[in-house]
């Protein structure tokens, strides 16, 4: 949840299909040589409509610094960047995340010498800019000069090279941000357009799907996805308070990667690599969906065998790895406490222990993400003179000293017992702890129909009214983005340093530790929401006991609703308005993300919520 709440506003579509194809003949007749008219192939059609939809998103950015009807043109820009998103998104991510980033400050941090603080522009903020009680139109049209000069760059510089496989890999990146971010409100924070956007986004994506209609060897496979698509645009009509994202994602997301996968087959696509959602996933929300290794900075031999889990396990529970001898990974990881301590903050560490259930699918670590991977946080823990107070050569000899390790060290890496095999192998591990069996995870992939009204209507809140998803991004629940999981996202929600009733500020500068850059004062990285039942206290300082604390803290706008001032907190500062009920259905759904080793604390309430949902 890192936007501003503002007040609501909505635009609906302005132009007709008619209109669009209209531009489009007129466009690409008066302006393409014979031989760009003449070629028809799939790949040509694609990038012709790509770029028509480009031009005119710049032709009416264009028309907001010399229009009065900014909202008409903004609202016609804002639709032809979503008919061109599912080619952008993939061909050209960055100057995707560019234009359509959140109305706040960007930092990027390579190193002390390299730190670059960027104001934001794009449509996102234009969409904030116009959304507040006196727009400042001076602000937007400048905006939109930025905006509309990043989107002529694009267009100058556009020449598609795409094989089939990344045809598939686009359909599907399209599929899954819409289901994970697009209908959260994720980048339509003020005018909640989301389902309207996702309509545009699919009617894209059935001219894609209809440029390559001769790669379809059966027929009745291409009528499945136009029947499939209009099915998706009928569900998408409605109010983003009251859509049912639940039967969304159960049915039209899960029949949308069935039908990639039987077009895999149907065009004989061949994949030369995995990229993070492995390429025959079938379903989000379970464990054949990632790929692993997607996650790792370990090259020589990259499989997370079972073998490699099995000896990781091991040095996770041998208490030698730490110079003295009484502490392993497992002193903190409790795997009867779903991989937590259960304390507030453990012995001389000044931030609350994370659950190790899932963390091996993110792209930072710690909670100031000041590690790249699991093998880079493993070392930090060594090297921490309250953890482990070694170093990786000592814990290798100690390792090398022990014939089963030695012995099992040769069986799957060969020759190679080193600091890095050793890490290699307790992330492996680490990586495994990412069951998806759930009882959401369950009825979500229709293998039983338990859920009850209320955890529905709780998913439904948390990924829509109470913006939760917009951080806590499914199926993983944590901070790493969908639909490339590339990047772990940092959010300021200033917590305060106890329950009084006038707090102060957690001391903790979290992320600014690091870099000194004053504006990633307080932030930390988003965990994952998954059996957060089983692992309380909550947030960085273990300050809330119970998630109805945790629930309140966020409805009333965080650290602001405290009275606590913190100038760049991601959170909405004011009331999500939640009511009482809609709380207790958003902790029901919370409970049911627990995997089955740790449902006991939801059986006890089984009764009650069943008879409550009937």
């Amino acid at each position: 949840m890192k936007y501003h709440t503002t007040p609501t506003i909505r635009f609906e579509s302005l132009v007709s299909i008619s209109f669009y194809t209209l531009c489009f003949v007129l466009l690409f007749a008066c302006c393409s040589g014979p031989k760009q008219v003449t070629e028809k192939t799939p790949l040509k059609t694609v990038e012709n409509i790509y770029k028509s939809d480009l031009e005119l998103c710049a032709a009416h950015l264009d028309s907001i610094t010399t229009s009065d009807d900014i909202d008409k043109h903004f609202a016609l820009a804002r639709e032809y960047f979503k008919r061109a998103e599912p080619i952008l998104a993939y061909v050209d991510k960055d100057n995707y995340k560019s234009l359509n980033q959140p109305n706040i400050l960007s930092v990027e941090e390579e190193d002390l010498t390299d730190i670059k603080i960027n104001n934001p522009f794009g449509l996102q903020v234009m969409e904030e800019q116009l959304a507040e009680e006196q727009p400042d139109t001076a602000a937007i049209k400048e905006n939109s000069r930025l905006t509309e000069n990043r989107v002529r760059l694009i267009l100058h510089n556009t020449k598609l090279k795409l094989e089939n496989h990344h045809i598939i890999w686009l359909v599907r990146e399209s599929v899954v941000r819409v289901s994970l971010t697009g209908i959260t409100g994720f980048d339509s924070p003020a005018a909640l357009n989301s389902l309207l956007e996702a309509v545009t986004v699919y009617e894209s994506l059935r001219n894609i799907l209809s440029a390559y209609r001769q790669n379809f060897s059966n027929e009745n496979l291409y009528n499945e996805w136009l029947t499939e698509i209009d099915r998706t645009t009928q569900a998408l009509k409605g109010d983003f308070d009251r859509f049912d994202r639940y039967s969304f994602l159960k049915f039209r997301t899960a029949e949308q990667l069935r039908l990639i996968n039987r077009t895999i087959k149907d065009w004989e696509v061949e994949f030369p690599f995995e990229l993070a959602l492995r390429n025959d996933a079938v379903s989000l929300f379970a464990p054949t969906a990632f790929n692993v290794n997607f996650f790792t900075d370990y090259r020589n031999g990259n499989t997370d065998t079972e073998s490699k889990i099995v000896l990781g396990k091991k040095l996770f529970l041998d208490k030698r790895l730490s110079r003295s001898g009484q502490m392993s990974c497992a002193t903190c990881h409790d795997e009867k406490l779903a991989f937590t301590d259960g304390l507030k903050t453990f012995p001389k560490q000044k931030r609350n222990t994370p659950t190790l259930l899932y963390s091996g699918m993110q792209k930072a670590f710690f909670y100031d993400n000041r590690a790249g991977s699991l093998e880079g946080q493993i070392a930090g823990v060594v090297k921490n003179k309250n953890e482990f107070h070694s170093d990786m050569a000592l814990l290798t000899e100690t390792v090398k000293a022990d014939s089963a390790y030695a012995k099992s060290f040769r069986k799957i890496y060969g020759k190679r017992l080193n600091h890095t095999t050793i890490r290699n192998a307790i992330a492996s591990y680490v990586r495994s702890l990412a069951p998806f069996d759930s009882k959401f995870d369950r009825n979500v992939n229709g293998s039983e129909n338990t859920l009850t009204a209320s955890e529905i209507r709780g998913f439904n809140l948390f990924s829509g009214k109470a913006k939760c998803a917009t951080c806590h991004f499914p199926p993983l629940f944590n901070g790493t983005i969908p639909p490339e999981y590339k990047r772990t996202e940092l959010e300021a929600l200033a917590v305060p340093a106890d329950k009084s009733e006038q707090p102060e500020i957690d001391p903790d500068l979290g992320r600014y530790e690091l870099f000194k850059t004053e504006e990633r004062k307080h932030f930390f990285k988003t965990p994952t929401v998954r059996n957060i039942a089983e692992t309380a206290p909550y947030m960085h300082n273990g300050v809330y006991d119970s998630l109805e604390e945790v629930m309140e803290f966020y409805n009333n706008g965080g650290g602001h609703g405290l009275g606590i001032r913190l100038e760049h907190q991601t959170l909405p500062t004011d009331s999500l308005h939640l009511n009482k009920r809609e709380i207790k259905d958003i902790i029901a759904f919370m409970r049911s993300l627990n995997d089955q080793a740790y449902e006991r604390n939801n059986k006890k309430e089984k009764p009650q919520e069943l008879a409550s949902a009937k």
